[in-house]
């Protein structure tokens, strides 16, 4: 597997996703700058955590505006692998690849700690190495973590089983607890909580790693089926 992680002004979390795929992984991994227009050769493209452009406006507003965005929407059109986590998240629905939006938490504080999570569907892409109902627990780290739809959306994702995790005590007012959704397709997974800070034990889990290790399988199997 091939991923690209796109580095935007102000992310912080590139280095750590590159370090959970490749060191602790072994995968092949590029960072990209928001600054590139393609995305030619990967298996999987990551948008990290951070504060892409000082998160004016709204976070994910400018990202969703950078030289690299017309290119994750052919590569997740072309049916490739998109991850956002957190701020990546957030510029994904921005960016309407994903449903809904994320807002002010309901305490309105930033909220910094480790959090337990559901498996709501284990036969996603990103989450296969999982069993459903599965118990984790992964770090969060955002003030703008609450997910919202409007009724007929929420609906959808529901009907069509595109909750993948749910947070066990909702810490910032989710609708339905929603922690991560994929869109329609299951090629596009967005979450707040911050799998990359959960893959070795010396940083207090690996609860993680299993999001990583779907996508490897995910990536090799549609490897296998474009050879066959």
């Amino acid at each position: 597997m091939k991923a690209a992680v796109i580095s935007f002004p102000g992310s912080n979390c590139d280095e750590d996703l590159v370090w959970a795929l490749n060191t602790v992984c072994g995968q092949d991994v590029d960072l990209v700058p928001a600054s590139a227009t393609a995305l030619d050769g990967y298996d999987l493209v990551l948008l990290p955590g951070g504060f892409s452009y000082g998160d004016y406006l709204r976070s994910g507003a400018i990202a969703k505006f950078a030289p690299i965005m017309p290119a994750v929407r052919r590569f997740a059109a072309a049916g490739g692998y998109v991850i956002g986590i957190c701020n990546g998240f957030q510029i994904l629905t921005e960016a309407g690849l994903l449903p809904g939006a994320l807002q002010a938490n309901t305490s309105l504080k930033f909220i910094c700690e480790p959090e337990p999570l559901t498996v709501a569907n284990a036969a996603t892409a990103f989450s296969s190495a999982y069993s459903d109902g599965q118990s984790l627990t992964l770090p969060i780290a955002h003030g703008e973590g609450n997910y919202y739809a409007d009724a007929a959306t929420l609906a959808a994702l529901e009907a069509n089983h595109q909750v993948v995790f749910r947070y066990a005590a909702n810490p910032n007012g989710s609708l339905n607890d929603i922690a991560g959704i994929v869109n329609a397709r299951g090629n596009v997974l967005g979450m707040m909580p911050h799998p990359e800070r959960a893959v070795e034990a010396l940083l207090g889990g690996t609860d993680g790693l299993g999001v990583f290790q779907s996508l490897i399988d995910a990536t090799k199997g549609a490897a296998d089926a474009k050879r066959a």
